[in-house]
């Protein structure tokens, strides 16, 4: 009996090309789906942990990366009953912690991690949601608790986190402000925020858009001098969130606000394996989101087949003369193609 086998991109070594490799097919464990992969999401945590840059992603190289993935069931394991063979999925489901990621024709994964993927969304925009909408969601509604009416600063309109959490905000019902810079500025105001030139200086725009008082809720997707203007741009008793609060700062921009602090390290549910049904239940929630018309995921229009996931990495991070992505990158992939090595 000839065994499944499956066509994946494998990075061997730190900052090694990737190199399109013919492996097992996985098979799905209890409680495990197979997804064949028809498009999956990049990030620019994926091109850290290439150039071994990542070590809190816990991924040690050779690794197939790749962290979102959008495809179609094709199997189910036992104790699973909330997804049928030929259901199209979406879902954070690895390429941290040893697990398989999602630069490959097929994985097995959680079936908890996944949602139905969005009818109105194409696989290539659905593959590049989840790990951006799970870390706007913890941070704004599972941590901050944001509410209807509150004034709302993202730090970092334009960027994967920072155009979800833009839209997360403003269906709850915030006055939603943004930083961004060039273009980004038009882009964030199209969505419905109040665009701030990133320039600026955190006293200057609270005292024009908030009378000095400050925001209720700053949400820092950028980190390291962003996290300390977000501590001044905050009010009294008002709540800063962050994604990359990583760094050495100082606190008493922030106490003596006596407001409050929460990080977000969406990572920790594969890494610790807990909580791995949360990770559905926000993606069902993007899923009404997209629905009702409140939630469009930012597509960089470029298209790259798995064969061409080098280039694909060069556009995440604007290098080798590859422009710089405007939106999500997604990676189509084929279900047949001649294997060769990529950079």
């Amino acid at each position: 009996m000839t065994t499944p086998t499956m066509i994946a991109a494998v990075v061997e070594e730190a900052n090694g090309p990737f190199v399109l490799r013919k492996l097992a097919r996985p098979q799905p464990a209890p409680g495990q789906v197979l997804v064949q992969i028809e498009a999956s999401g990049t990030n620019p945590l994926d091109a850290k942990i290439r150039a071994g840059e990542a070590p809190h992603a816990q991924q040690p190289l050779p690794a197939i990366l790749g962290m979102d993935l959008a495809g179609t069931v094709v199997a189910v394991g036992p104790e699973v009953d909330s997804f049928r063979v030929g259901d199209a999925v979406f879902g954070l489901t690895g390429g941290v912690g040893g697990l398989q990621g999602t630069h490959a024709q097929f994985a097995a994964v959680d079936a908890r991690l996944l949602a139905s993927k969005p009818a109105a969304l194409t696989m290539r925009q659905a593959s590049v949601l989840p790990l951006v909408f799970i870390t706007a969601w913890e941070g704004l509604v599972d941590r901050a608790q944001v509410q209807d009416g509150q004034t709302v600063l993202i730090q970092g309109g334009g960027g994967g986190v920072g155009h979800v959490a833009i839209q997360i905000a403003l269906a709850r019902g915030a006055r939603v402000f943004a930083t961004a810079r060039g273009s980004d500025l038009e882009y964030v105001r199209d969505l419905g925020a109040t665009p701030i030139d990133a320039s600026r200086e955190p006293e200057d725009y609270a005292a024009e858009h908030t009378a000095g008082q400050g925001f209720d809720l700053v949400y820092d997707t950028l980190g390291g001098p962003v996290l300390d203007a977000s501590f001044s741009a905050v009010k009294r008793f008002g709540h800063v969130v962050s994604c990359l609060g990583w760094g050495t700062h100082k606190l008493a921009p922030l106490s003596f606000k006596q407001a409050t602090y929460s990080g977000v390290f969406t990572l920790h549910t594969l890494l610790a394996n807990e909580g791995l049904a949360h990770f559905g239940e926000m993606l069902r929630e993007a899923d009404a989101l997209v629905q009702t018309g409140k939630l469009a995921p930012r597509l960089d229009p470029r298209t790259f087949s798995i064969a061409e996931i080098g280039s694909a990495y060069d556009a995440v991070l604007g290098r080798n003369d590859v422009p710089r992505q405007r939106g999500k990158i997604a990676i189509t992939v084929e279900p047949q193609f001649n294997l060769h090595e990529q950079r």
